[in-house]
């Protein structure tokens, strides 16, 4: 496990773009010549967790959530590529069961959103005309309570584990530091 890590880390130097090749880019530029926004530090990665998964979960539609994660950043001074990265945890395959827990989580609430023509919809292949009218009944202010507040819960433990998940690392990397140094100086004794 230990040797994934370092490759993986050699893999995204020799495919991730440099710096001066996301300037030359006229809509990355600005966001290119602010090195704050892809540095991976102790505060910027836990920011870019939470605000990937915040936009991730809460926008659902692919173009939309790597550009407003991005947008996020710039006054949070979050993490670009760890924010766009954490926005495909909502991708074809869990789609679904986001729309489901947000449904339910609307329902807890005290909104009405029939679950059992959501799923009459999606087994015989509504159409736009069919979604758009059950989203503007009842179901559009329980699906969005329900993304908004499942949203902001994944934002906060994703902050918190990647926080816990960082410390530990370094904890890790400083007393394997120690050790090596501690092996020297029994050495030159």
């Amino acid at each position: 496990m230990s040797g994934l890590i370092p490759r993986v880390i050699r893999w995204l130097h020799g495919t991730v773009p440099s710096r001066e090749q996301l300037e030359a880019i006229p809509l990355i530029a600005p966001l290119a010549r602010r090195p704050e926004l892809w540095l991976f530090t102790r505060r910027s990665v836990p920011r870019g967790v939470a605000i990937g998964l915040l936009v991730g979960i809460f926008a659902l539609i692919p173009g939309i959530q790597i550009a407003g994660a991005a947008l996020l950043c710039v006054p949070s001074r979050g993490n670009i590529p760890i924010a766009a990265a954490m926005t495909f945890l909502s991708n074809p395959a869990t789609t679904p069961f986001i729309l489901a827990a947000s449904i339910y989580v609307g329902n807890t609430i005290g909104y009405h959103a029939d679950l059992a023509t959501l799923g009459e919809l999606y087994s015989r292949g509504a159409g736009l005309s069919e979604w758009t009218h059950w989203l503007m009944s009842d179901a559009a202010p329980a699906l969005l309570f329900g993304l908004f507040a499942i949203s902001t819960v994944a934002a906060a433990v994703g902050y918190l584990l990647s926080s816990w998940i960082w410390r530990a690392w370094v904890g890790r990397k400083k007393r394997a530091r120690q050790r090596r140094y501690m092996e020297r100086e029994g050495e030159l004794l």
